[in-house]
């Protein structure tokens, strides 16, 4: 695989407006929340760790921070972490000396070098290999490493802006991510919500979409029927954006709205990228009530002469409390301590909570037989 592949160089007018750029489509109050954000951490030199599905515009939000930064006329880099080996990583980030490997035949600048007194930004950086981590996490401490053959240690100043779709706190619990590298990321977080949490913004994504794509193909197709408009607006998008994005394409290309009809009535569950220590059940849009008690574990309810009131209240209470205390161990690295202090409980609560709501330390439950 070619680094080029991989690796962008991205030319950013450094005189950006503040609010919401001019190149991302929304009217939602969540993204205006988000681009406050990128507002308030763009003059900082702090990292930034942005979080959000795969096609939701992290790369947007990375771009943004570098242009209203005190950076902006300097270069901003981008490397997908996940389009690269571990061997051509190291040496795409951090250079080579000549001799270091077959075919180093010249001193080469890594991409911590190019983008000094810049931004490099990491995409996926939850699929960095754990050799590379550690090295990552070298440079950010120190402000300096070694190229690949060096023995010459190399100073820089570079922003460093990562983006992830994973969810980073089970990685670690798993050993897959450390833990003191996601700290030292984690200055300021930014989470991008997906498209079926803003559908305020299907509407004007898709209008947008038709007309450029409508001027591409010299389509006449520039306007959905109402019901179909509606069905986007109903239907989950689980690719987010670059789903509707590909999807009104399409039409436009083949000139037939209804083709796609079949694909918004039948949407395939959702799946997260981050497996959580409960099973999450992808529900439908119109979960009968029937199975939205049976999620809550009351069985067959056809089949009950009584459904007292206080069960069910109680079975959701604790249904909704897994979620809660699972989703703050996660983000603690399961520290029961720290995540009692978040969901302002004592101690000996939460301790109780996770017994009765049966939830298992992923690392307990991987050493056992």
């Amino acid at each position: 695989m070619s680094a080029g592949s991989a690796v962008e160089r991205v030319e950013i007018d450094g005189d950006a407006s503040h609010g919401q750029p001019p190149e991302f489509v929304s009217a939602s109050g969540a993204m205006d929340a988000v681009w406050r954000m990128v507002d308030r951490v763009a003059a900082t030199d702090v990292p930034v760790l942005v979080r959000g599905e795969s096609g939701v515009g992290k790369d947007v939000v990375a771009r943004t921070i570098h242009a209203r930064s005190p950076r902006a006329h300097k270069p901003f880099l981008k490397i997908n972490c996940a389009a690269l080996p571990a061997s051509l990583l190291e040496s795409e980030l951090f250079g080579y000396q000549r001799g270091a490997f077959t075919g180093a035949q010249n001193d080469t600048k890594g991409k911590f070098e190019l983008a000094s007194d810049g931004t490099l930004f990491l995409d996926e950086i939850g699929e960095m290999p754990p050799e590379m981590q550690a090295k990552l996490l070298q440079v950010l401490q120190d402000g300096e490493y070694f190229r690949v053959g060096g023995t010459k240690p190399i100073r820089v100043d570079t922003r460093v802006v990562v983006a992830t779709n994973r969810d980073l706190e089970v990685e670690i619990a798993r050993g897959g991510f450390r833990g003191d590298l996601y700290y030292r990321l984690n200055v300021v977080s930014v989470r991008v919500p997906p498209l079926r949490e803003r559908p305020e913004d299907v509407p004007i994504l898709v209008e947008h979409f038709l007309q450029r794509y409508a001027r591409r193909y010299d389509s006449g197709l520039d306007i959905l029927p109402d019901d179909v408009l509606d069905l986007f607006v109903r239907y989950p998008w689980p690719g987010n954006v670059r789903e509707l994005e590909n999807l009104v394409r399409r039409m436009v290309v083949l000139g037939d709205v209804r083709c796609i009809v079949g694909e918004l009535k039948d949407p395939k569950p959702i799946e997260s990228s981050a497996p959580t220590s409960t099973p999450v059940i992808a529900a439908p849009p119109t979960m009968t009530a029937t199975a939205a008690l049976e999620r809550l574990g009351i069985l067959w309810v056809a089949e009950q002469d009584e459904l007292p009131l206080k069960d069910v209240a109680h079975r959701a209470q604790v249904a909704a409390e897994r979620e809660a205390i699972g989703f703050m161990l996660r983000r603690c690295a399961w520290n029961k301590r720290k995540a009692a202090q978040k969901l302002q409980i004592s101690y000996k609560a939460l301790l109780y909570k996770i017994k009765e709501c049966g939830i298992v330390d992923p690392r307990i439950a991987e050493s056992l037989p």
